[in-house]
């Protein structure tokens, strides 16, 4: 009996994570900033609309998982006729193109709070398969008796590559290449 209840007491030492904990993406806490060329400087805005699910294993971050959408309407840059001009067909086309998603498929764990996730990015319409840098920031006990997760990733990924042409014309104000930040907060579900 004390052999078992040792094995047992060290089991739940070592591993106090083993089960795959799921957080529901902060909507008012999350944003997927981005930044791309404009003439010789940068301009930059985030989509303040951030929702998903994640599934995170703490012991092993290869057994982890993110699906995320981002709505295309909820864009700012601080400016909202510009803001309304991206909505626009000859930019994002809000209307046809409603949602941005990402669904991972696998995730290689660089530490025990760093990695890649590797996943399917639809934009516009089109699906590409991206690589995204990642940090666990941390977790903890929030003011409401929840408890939170927090993540930041880093990609860059070209217009080009999703059907946007503005890049190509001669003498465009615009850049090919957009960086995108993403600053997650989750709420672990009950």
């Amino acid at each position: 009996m004390k052999k078992i209840l040792l094995a047992l007491s060290l089991a739940l030492t070592t591993s106090a994570y083993a089960a795959t904990e799921t957080y529901n993406i902060d909507a008012g806490h999350s944003f997927a900033n981005f930044s791309i060329r404009h003439v010789v400087a940068k301009t930059s805005g985030s989509f303040n609309d951030v929702t998903g699910l994640i599934k995170m294993d703490r012991d092993n971050l290869a057994n982890s998982s993110v699906n995320a959408k981002i709505s295309v309407a909820s864009i700012s840059t601080r400016h909202a006729k510009r803001d309304e001009h991206i909505q626009k067909p000859d930019y994002l086309d809000a209307a046809k193109f409603g949602d941005i998603t990402f669904v991972s498929t696998k995730v290689e764990a660089k530490s025990a709070t760093e990695g890649i996730m590797t996943g399917q990015f639809t934009l516009h319409g089109v699906t590409k398969e991206i690589a995204i840098p990642f940090k666990v920031l941390g977790f903890g006990a929030d003011p409401w008796g929840g408890q939170r997760s927090g993540f930041e990733g880093h990609a860059t990924i070209k217009a080009s590559d999703y059907g946007f042409t503005w890049a190509q014309k001669p003498n465009s104000p615009v850049g090919d290449d957009i960086e995108i930040t993403l600053l997650i907060e989750g709420v672990k579900a009950k």
